[in-house]
């Protein structure tokens, strides 16, 4: 009877060791969502501090969101198209194309993009200018034609070399990215499209692209994600987006704490824009994932 009593008092105090690191985890949870609540609710109560700060400036700083959210994806598009040329070009057999390609990402991928984009506003543009060439001109005519030149700005060239500039920075290392989606498709794959009599051009485009898209797309996100952020470099060149305005808004402020609300501000307008492509980017990994299994 002594020795059973004595077990189920080993039995039970095993039990409260080993419930101990579970509770003491659960507890940890506990504190930490409480702390969250509360992190969460006084940067609530911050924001509604400022509110009156927040409706004169919150109109002038949703049009600056736009012009990012524009600029961001035309650059983008463009520089998922140099991206792609830089990656067709890279494994191209011609060597020339080969060595385009390598001089192309690992020069860009080597300066700061600031340097860049004025190199792009203050080189590129005075050179094309001196030849004649004006993309403002250019925009005015064609949107005259529609009776909207209206909507051109008056400082059109900013953002068109601005566009250029962040586009052919980011082609670079979306070239990498696309090389390295195109080599990860199986070498068996395109020997069966081309013993089916598929020549290289229609294998590139209905076997290789398709997989080599799909396995790019996590990565891609990423990078419009840095994009966007990014795209407050415009600023410099006078594009009149997100950062441009926040700066411009913050710095006459004499309140250092007012000043502060309104950086604030427009971090999370910037935020606001790059958290749900973080979601996109997230949801398809899971999703490749599942049906890679």
């Amino acid at each position: 009877m002594i020795s059973d009593s004595l077990q189920q008092r080993d039995k039970s105090s095993i039990r409260r060791r080993n419930l101990w690191p579970r509770n003491r985890v659960v507890g940890a949870d506990y504190l930490y969502f409480l702390l969250l609540l509360v992190a969460v609710g006084a940067f609530i109560y911050y924001l509604y501090t400022y509110r009156d700060l927040a409706i004169i400036y919150l109109p002038s700083l949703l049009g600056g969101t736009l012009v990012t959210l524009v600029m961001s994806v035309l650059s983008a598009i463009l520089a998922s198209v140099f991206g792609l040329l830089g990656a067709m070009s890279s494994l191209s057999r011609f060597r020339v194309f080969h060595w385009l390609s390598l001089v192309y990402v690992e020069v860009i991928r080597g300066t700061p993009l600031l340097v860049q984009l004025f190199l792009w506003y203050f080189g590129v543009r005075i050179v094309l200018s001196n030849l004649g060439f004006d993309p403002y001109s250019l925009a005015f005519q064609g949107m005259t034609v529609l009776q909207s030149n209206s909507l051109v700005p008056d400082a059109f060239n900013s953002y068109f070399y601005g566009i250029l500039g962040l586009s052919f920075n980011y082609g670079a290392y979306l070239t990498e990215v696309f090389r390295t989606g195109i080599l990860s498709v199986e070498k068996g794959q395109t020997e069966a499209a081309l013993s089916l009599g598929l020549d290289s051009r229609q294998t590139m485009r209905h076997i290789v692209l398709p997989q080599a898209i799909r396995t790019t797309i996590p990565p891609l996100t990423n990078n419009f994600i840095t994009l966007i952020q990014d795209s407050a470099f415009l600023a410099v060149i006078a594009v009149v987006e997100l950062e441009y305005i926040t700066t411009g808004l913050a710095l006459p402020q004499t309140n250092p704490n007012n000043k502060m609300f309104v950086f604030i501000l427009g971090a999370l307008l910037y935020l606001a824009m790059c958290y749900p492509l973080s979601l996109f980017a997230r949801t398809l990994e899971r999703r490749m994932i599942v049906n890679r299994d």
